[in-house]
């Protein structure tokens, strides 16, 4: 999809070249309950330091193959979005500024961070999806000579992020977020995006694995399907709905109890009328 290019050993999302994006994404949603998504991937260019592009997303979302502006898919989408950001725009603004971050808040690129939107939410590309970020940490997967790896993790409503980056065949946490209640039949899939600054991004495979979880009747009652994407003690905006077309018996009615109405006003205005000219006639007589 877009300029992504399939080839022998890996599909090229985006080449190092500006301005370009591409996707790759699943023709069957999934209906598993609890699952691990393992994404073997490598980015990698010419451009020096901090002088490199955008990054990529891995999604499970409702809608698929929507270009836009979020690393190559839509803005406002329905489901869960992990980044992996190679370019910190928020940081060079404020350097811009010369202003500075406290130690608490810095964050240093590239970064892993996590969303989960209800359509409701839109992605602040200035801030770098900050203000929607639900975790995250850093990630130096730029221009290595080993493979690089990230797994997804949906279990119990809880979704856990890990990563090998290291060469050493080893997990490494990222972050663990609980509460997150994430509906089933959404589509998993993953984008990038180039702008003045580009590099390489290639997906080398995508596995997913159903995880097999025990769960007590509790756990059962508790874990029911959900149908919007949510986190638990963080509040997300509703959509609002959409008003429903009038259908064509309402349509009829209000057009037909207009008219009734009307009639009545008038037939209560001529008598009103006529009344009042018997009363000037009394008054000349």
């Amino acid at each position: 999809m877009g300029n992504a290019m399939v080839m022998t050993q890996y599909i090229r999302l985006t080449p190092d070249m500006q301005s370009k994006q591409g996707a790759l994404w699943n023709r069957v949603p999934c209906f598993l309950r609890d699952w691990e998504l393992q994404v073997h991937f490598k980015i990698h260019g010419q451009g020096k330091k901090n002088l490199h592009g955008d990054g990529l997303a891995i999604w499970y979302t409702k809608d698929r193959m929507q270009p836009g502006p979020v690393f190559g898919n839509m803005d406002k989408f329905v489901g869960l979005g992990v980044f992996v950001d190679t370019y910190p725009n928020e940081e060079k603004q404020q350097e811009a500024q010369k202003r500075r971050y406290s130690p608490g808040v810095q964050r240093v690129f590239p970064y892993i961070s996590v969303m989960v939107n209800n359509g409701s939410l839109s992605y602040d590309h200035e801030r770098d999806g900050r203000p929607t970020e639900l975790g995250g940490c850093t990630a130096i997967v730029r221009n290595l000579h080993y493979d690089t790896f990230l797994v997804i993790r949906y279990v119990k409503r809880h979704l856990t992020i890990m990563m090998d980056i290291d060469g050493k065949h080893e997990w490494r946490d990222c972050l663990e977020v609980p509460g997150v209640r994430l509906p089933r039949g959404y589509y998993f899939g993953t984008s990038s995006i180039t702008g003045d600054l580009s590099d390489n991004h290639d997906v080398i495979s995508l596995k997913l694995f159903e995880l097999t979880v025990e769960r007590t009747p509790e756990e059962e009652k508790l874990h029911r399907d959900v149908f919007m994407p949510s986190v638990d003690n963080m509040k997300l905006p509703e959509m609002t709905a959409p008003l429903q077309p009038l259908s064509g018996l309402a349509l009829f009615l209000i057009v037909f109890f207009s008219l009734v109405f009307s009639v009545f006003a008038i037939v209560i205005g001529i008598i009103l009328y006529n009344k009042w000219q018997e009363q000037s006639r009394k008054r000349f007589y």
